[in-house]
């Protein structure tokens, strides 16, 4: 494994990283208070071809590499989280589905629009009574007589960007009782009838970002809006579920970097008894632990992705990137409060968002004990 990134990733990442300092750090107050994020910055993210990271050049996206899609997914969680996650759909879980398993006709139709960022996708999987356990889903996709349509019926729930998506991944059952064998997975429009975006959740964090409920209703739609074959839509899922974490993990490397800096910032200007409180013994060793788990962390992030670029088989080493890099990134930002003392505590400051913004990451494309499982699973069953 080469550890020098390819120049043309470095410099990219140099890129993204400049805009996050001109044009998002900036904002990622008034992101937080007001709920969502000005159009004239999507419009800029557009602009550079953050909509479009991992879609092929064919179809008018950037084609990054895995190591390449990390490195710019750290960089742009050095500013409000909600901004990686506006983008993050349509470079991974609602676009992945169509690239893995679309026809060349559903890719040439919808990709491109979501390479521009003209078009948002998400991702509908999860259910009230099946989040870890996809296998027991309740969505239901009925085949029409004349086998030209399925009816979809069932709620999906905490689906991010669904407020303002385009496109839906739709997880359903051709029939429940053949468990994961009967997931199937289908591309449906927003102005499909039947479908209805349900209640805005109110959150923890991530207030610049929405989660909703998505409602089919006898929602109708064609046979070749199926993704692949009647009862691949689990394995799809779970390859998708893979790059999304692998994408989660190095966005948690990112923020906890950024905590860093600010700590180091904060103790070294901080006086208490006459001295920078960087020179307690105790604060410095927070620093020192948490600056060697980021280090540890984005090695397995870039391990686990250059593997991927080699075309090997990563679920394993996606699980372990995500539940390590989840995990640390949260430690940090409990670290960052300590540090920061009351003021850490306090709306406004970057320790308070980040600890919120943060905890997330343990739960949601698979829970920290989901990880372990499947961890385990790969380890026991080679």
């Amino acid at each position: 494994m080469d550890l020098n990134l390819p120049e043309d990733v470095r410099m990219f990442g140099d890129t993204v990283r400049r805009f996050v300092q001109r044009e998002l750090d900036p904002i990622a107050d008034e992101v937080e208070e007001s709920g969502h994020i000005p159009e004239a910055v999507v419009q800029s993210m557009r602009d550079l071809g953050l909509f479009g990271l991992v879609i092929p050049e064919q179809y008018g996206g950037l084609d990054l590499s895995a190591v390449g899609l990390c490195v710019v997914m750290e960089e742009l969680s050095r500013a409000n989280l909600c901004f990686r996650i506006l983008i993050t759909t349509n470079n991974g879980i609602g676009s992945l589905g169509l690239l893995y398993a679309g026809t060349e006709e559903q890719k040439r139709r919808h990709l491109p629009p979501l390479a521009s960022g003209e078009k948002i996708g998400c991702f509908a999987l999860t259910e009230p009574e099946a989040g870890s356990d996809a296998a027991s889903l309740r969505t239901t996709a009925t085949a029409t007589a004349d086998g030209d349509h399925y009816i979809l019926n069932g709620s999906k729930i905490w689906i991010t960007n669904a407020d303002r998506a385009d496109y839906f991944t739709v997880m359903a059952t051709v029939d429940r009782k053949l468990g994961s064998k009967g997931l199937t997975a289908f591309w449906v429009e927003r102005d499909t009838p039947g479908l209805t975006i349900g209640r805005i959740e109110p959150k923890m964090g991530l207030h610049g970002t929405q989660v909703a409920e998505v409602i089919l209703e006898d929602c109708r739609v064609p046979t070749n809006a199926r993704l692949g074959a009647e009862g691949e839509g689990f394995g799809l899922a779970m390859r998708v579920l893979d790059h999304g974490r692998l994408s989660i993990a190095a966005s948690a490397v990112g923020a906890a970097q950024r905590l860093v800096e600010a700590m180091i910032d904060h103790a070294n200007t901080r006086v208490q008894f006459g001295k920078p409180i960087a020179r307690n013994q105790a604060i410095a060793w927070m620093l020192a632990d948490s600056a060697t788990e980021i280090e540890a962390a984005r090695g397995l992030v870039r391990m686990a992705a250059w593997k991927k670029d080699q075309g090997e088989r990563v679920t394993r080493e996606c699980s372990m990137a995500k539940l390590y890099c989840t995990e640390m990134a949260c430690r940090v930002a409990d670290r960052a409060v300590q540090v920061f003392g009351g003021m850490g505590y306090m709306r406004g400051n970057i320790a308070e968002r980040y600890y919120r913004d943060l905890r997330v990451y343990r739960l949601y494309e698979g829970t920290s004990e989901i990880q372990r499982l499947v961890i385990a699973r790969q380890l026991l069953n080679p």
